[in-house]
């Protein structure tokens, strides 16, 4: 063609975008005061948290006979919400490390928020184990540093201490991952403040960044490596994870296809959790150039195929629970179908196995209001998921005598309703002080699917010494 137009891509980032577009529009939520939505939803969240320290405050001082747990139930709500936390922190280091390594140029617009969610998702997984030891005081127990308490060490084959591993891990790589990725745009955000507060946090940051070719090539090479080693940690903590369950002996767990079944699974509400934050940061901080229908239809995709590795593990440990003769397998799927908890199967499997076949259909996957209630469907039902493999399985044990119907007390429920405000909470603060998207990296695909003559050029006033080279190469 004569014009070069590319007539198989469509431009990830709309409006045909300079650089200093980009940057002004990033930035421009960091410069104004916050709007009366964001003011409104701080509230909402900020109450949430603040009812969840005061029931944490009252069961640490009271103990954990706040619960509604019995002789059969000893895990529940706390065990529930710490797996359902860390699925949702999957997401942020599939879209940051595996989908960088593979070249997909539309994470651009959504991997610094997924980072961001991973971190406080994380945050909020790690807060149950240390409330579930009952005196959360000693929770630094589980570390096995040196100490004067002669040969006494943690048990490495407590899950307890697999899970402090796994959180602690996947928190700290993820944490580097996002800073390292976020010190260009700190640099940007240095060079454009008029604020000597601004000046001073920002310029603290970026660690010196210059802007320079040796900078440039040094950071692309770190940020590289560290994709590479945050890849294995989407697998391997949720690996982790399932073993909490897959090592013991009670019908409904002791099965191999936990691993497998848990990453596909973190992964798949990790990402249903994005698009629902994505999707609100768009329309309320007008994002819609940069996040587009692409943008969410390609996440949808990632969902219908995640959601059939669900599906099929739904059918998998089914299929092998009546075909392997073991009563009390049978019985315990029986259970979950058909016993007193029926209803939050039949719910996981409405939200994680119907609802997402609805993805299919392009239609649905550009339709910004379905794609957002379904991305809601799969929260709930993934939460659901926990619920039904760690609840139901414990009400119904091998000695009927003690068999006992668990119900959640307003404490335990509290303190759900407490994380979701701890999670929201810094997120909101999150937009506030750091930029949404990455800055850098959008303007490396700004080109994409243009035509030649309509790239983009480094016009404008603030265009620093930290975007002089544009990401390209590795990144």
């Amino acid at each position: 063609m004569s014009d070069h137009t590319s007539i198989l891509r469509s431009p990830l980032i709309l409006g045909n975008k300079s650089y200093s577009d980009v940057t002004e529009d990033v930035a421009l939520p960091l410069d104004r005061s916050p709007g009366k939505e964001w003011w409104m939803a701080f509230a909402v969240s900020s109450s949430m948290l603040f009812l969840g320290l005061a029931a944490v405050t009252y069961q640490v001082m009271t103990g954990i006979g706040t619960w509604g747990l019995n002789n059969t139930v000893g895990w529940a709500f706390d065990i529930t919400n710490f797996v359902f936390w860390i699925g949702i922190g999957h997401a942020g280091t599939l879209i940051s490390a595996i989908l960088f390594l593979f070249r997909q140029k539309w994470r651009t617009s959504v991997n610094r928020s997924a980072e961001a969610m991973t971190i406080f998702a994380v945050i909020c997984a790690g807060i149950f184990p240390i409330i579930h030891m009952g005196r959360p005081w000693l929770a630094f127990w589980v570390v096995p540093y040196p100490n004067l308490r002669g040969p006494l060490w943690v048990n490495f084959r407590s899950p307890l201490v697999w899970d402090m591993f796994a959180i602690g891990t996947y928190f700290t790589i993820s944490l580097v991952f996002w800073f390292v990725g976020l010190i260009p745009d700190l640099a940007t955000l240095r060079d454009r403040t008029a604020s000597n507060i601004k000046k001073k946090f920002y310029g603290l940051l970026s660690l010196g960044w210059d802007g320079s070719n040796r900078t440039w090539l040094r950071y692309e090479t770190v940020y590289l490596l560290l994709a590479g080693l945050a890849t294995p940690l989407v697998v391997s903590v949720h690996t982790i994870v399932s073993w909490d369950f897959a090592t013991s002996v009670i019908p409904g767990w002791h099965t191999t296809i936990f691993p497998p079944y848990f990453v596909a699974g973190a992964v798949f509400s990790g990402f249903a959790m994005v698009l629902t934050l994505m999707i609100i940061a768009r329309t309320v901080l007008h994002f819609e150039e940069y996040i587009t229908l692409h943008h969410i239809e390609s996440m949808g995709k990632i969902i219908i195929a995640t959601g059939g590795m669900v599906a099929l593990a739904y059918l998998t440990e089914l299929f092998v629970a009546m075909y392997s003769g073991n009563e009390y397998e049978r019985f315990a799927f029986i259970n979950r179908m058909f016993g007193p908890y029926a209803w939050a199967y039949w719910i996981m499997v409405s939200c994680n196995v119907l609802s997402p076949q609805l993805l299919w259909l392009k239609k649905v996957r550009t339709n910004v209001t379905l794609v957002f209630l379904l991305s809601l469907a799969i929260n709930v039902g993934m939460w659901f998921e926990r619920f039904v493999i760690i609840t139901i399985s414990l009400t119904r044990d091998y000695l009927p005598a003690s068999w006992d119907v668990y119900a959640p007390t307003l404490i335990e429920i509290a303190t759900l309703i407490g994380s979701f405000g701890l999670f929201l909470t810094l997120f909101l603060l999150f937009t506030r002080i750091l930029p949404m998207i990455a800055i850098g990296e959008v303007k490396g695909v700004l080109s994409y699917g243009r035509a030649s003559h309509e790239a983009p050029k480094a016009e404008g006033r603030y265009v620093s010494a930290a975007h002089e080279r544009v990401p390209g190469g590795v990144r």
